[in-house]
């Protein structure tokens, strides 16, 4: 089996969690992603071979110049002649392909399959980028709808005239060098006819009637079983528990200022803080003995000790921390984090913070709702409900669909 994706630790997360329980189930797995020392170093956890695809993914996240309309194109086309040079050399013997991540990756990963006459199956991690009439879809930077336009099948046409603007020309350009006819519509062609949506139901909900046949296998988690480090540990065994705050991968304009608010915020309700490095490079902002750094570490063990976790609402953050039963504050900053934010406040498991930049006021306004004990015993009610078999019901899918 060969699992592909380009993105960041949410986008190779779940892949590891798939590749482990493949592996248990007798399949020999590789999984192509970018060269991140994070990412090698979870997949060695698992036993799992990395083939590394395209340069460092926190490097192309934290770069000097973020992602735009001016540069996606080229950044889209170094991504998909990365996919086809690595991917058609790592499928060789696979019975099947799982792409994921960015939509030129996937478009990419999936035209080898395609070539090699490989099984392929699509693969998204949060639904917004599904076509559906009930919401519309993300922007792509630089690329806003006209704000006329308010009908969401209108939209979804617009986006997908969008994506084949963005990739359209890289993607036919490397098909052709292989023999491939072009794609039209290059959305469509990723998503294919049954995607999956590897989301917790609860958390995540499809909703029906949509033109898609979603296959949602409940979300892939790894069960983690490393020991917290032992001043961690120590830091939490001296003091009621303390507020997680942690951006994941997610680069911020300004750390500090990000860091000092969220602290400041954690003290003024008379809690202590870990603070999570993380792309950010978020720092302690002073040497009181309240708050403990961390770099790299077991979120199961480490949010089922926390009062309440402040996140930027990726959904592996926010699977992890419901699935801990901790309370959550969203601090949502770009793509589908404001829709995970909004799913905290509607399953009343937390709050969301209007906006990506917190101060001390409005999140400190934000954790009072979190910690209340109402939030607590409603997020404990919930950990209860969220699935932990995704794994497990795509692994067999996929074992079954290879013969």
């Amino acid at each position: 089996m060969l699992l592909s994706t380009y993105g960041s630790r949410g986008d190779v997360e779940p892949l590891v969690g798939l590749a482990v329980r493949l592996r248990a189930l007798g399949a020999e797995v590789r999984v192509c992603a970018p060269p991140d020392d994070d990412f090698a170093q979870r997949l060695a956890g698992g036993g799992v071979p990395l083939v590394p695809v395209g340069q460092s993914a926190r490097a192309l996240t934290t770069g000097a110049s973020p992602p735009s309309s001016a540069n996606l194109p080229r950044r889209a086309a170094e991504v998909i002649a990365s996919q086809f040079g690595a991917v058609t050399a790592a499928a060789e013997g696979c019975d099947a392909l799982v792409a994921t991540g960015m939509m030129p990756a996937a478009a990419g990963a999936l035209s080898v399959a395609e070539k090699l006459g490989i099984r392929s199956v699509s693969v998204t991690f949060q639904q917004l980028t599904l076509p559906s009439p009930h919401r519309p879809p993300l922007a792509y930077p630089g690329r806003p709808f006209p704000p006329e336009v308010t009908d969401n099948r209108v939209l979804w046409d617009l986006d997908a005239q969008s994506i084949n603007a963005l990739f359209g020309g890289a993607l036919n350009t490397n098909r052709a060098s292989i023999g491939l006819p072009p794609v039209d519509n290059i959305r469509d062609y990723v998503i294919g006819d049954q995607p999956w949506l590897a989301t917790d139901p609860i958390l995540d909900p499809w909703q029906k009637p949509a033109d898609l046949d979603v296959v949602q296998t409940g979300a892939w988690i790894l069960p983690d079983e490393r020991p917290l480090p032992a001043e961690l540990v120590a830091f939490l065994d001296a003091g009621a528990p303390p507020v997680y705050v942690g951006f994941g991968s997610m680069p911020m304009r300004d750390s500090q200022y990000a860091a000092r608010a969220a602290i400041e915020a954690v003290r003024a309700q008379g809690r202590r803080a870990v603070v999570a490095r993380g792309w950010a490079e978020l720092a302690l902002i002073d040497d009181r003995d309240d708050c403990f750094a961390v770099g790299e570490v077991n979120q199961q063990a480490l949010f089922g000790r926390v009062a309440a976790v402040v996140h930027h609402g990726g959904a592996g953050t926010t699977t992890a921390a419901a699935r801990a039963g901790a309370p959550q504050v969203v601090v949502p900053q770009a793509a589908d984090q404001p829709y995970w934010a909004g799913r905290v406040a509607d399953l009343a498991i937390g709050a969301a913070h209007d906006g990506p930049t917190p101060t001390t006021e409005s999140l400190s306004a934000a954790l009072k709702t979190a910690l209340t004990p109402e939030t607590r015993a409603r997020a404990t009610a919930v950990a209860g409900t969220v699935r932990t078999d995704g794994t497990t019901v795509a692994a067999k899918l996929l074992l079954d669909a290879a013969g």
